[in-house]
């Protein structure tokens, strides 16, 4: 199945909340949380000129893994699943099953997410990245399994406390 192909199972079959991975051909993953519609919320490049969007296709053709994180700031952003870019070779899924938690209410994901869209966060590939995020949208706690030797299942507390004050100040 072509990548097209893969982004229109998402879009008809995908469900609200739904984990969305784009995995790359060499071994690590772009996160983002399905939003209904054919869209993912996810951390992307905060300006994304035509300019700024064709620089970063190059980037990540060359550096797949961190094409986005040499541009600096980062965005939460709202997009079409087919318009997030990602390497040659790239595929993309739903993948509810790699965290050990129970998701929490729609409800509640909506509340993160609202809280968190549009905002503009300095990337940190360790403690603040986009697996962190999409855990934090879905569970209410940043984790990231794909960092080699780390803990798999354990919630980074610095990135979700960086999303939780940000949710409350939302909100207050």
């Amino acid at each position: 199945m072509d990548y097209q192909e893969q982004v229109a199972e998402i879009v008809a079959n995908a469900q609200f909340g739904d984990l969305i991975e784009f995995s790359y051909p060499i071994g690590y993953s772009h996160w983002g949380v399905y939003d209904g519609d054919g869209y993912v919320t996810h951390f992307a490049v905060a300006d994304e000129t035509q300019m700024m969007n064709t620089f970063r296709s190059y980037l990540q053709s060359v550096f797949p893994v961190c094409g986005d994180l040499l541009l600096g700031e980062t965005k939460i952003r709202r997009q079409p699943v087919g318009e997030v870019t990602v390497p040659k070779g790239a595929h993309v899924l739903v993948c509810n099953n790699r965290h050990a938690l129970k998701p929490t209410s729609q409800d509640e994901m909506r509340h993160r997410r609202d809280a968190l869209v549009n905002k503009e966060l300095n990337y940190k590939l360790f403690s603040l990245n986009c697996e962190h995020f999409a855990t934090f949208v879905r569970y209410g706690k940043a984790m990231c399994n794909q960092i080699p030797g780390r803990t798999k299942n354990k919630e980074c507390e610095e990135a979700t406390k960086v999303f939780a004050d940000i949710v409350d100040k939302y909100y207050t």
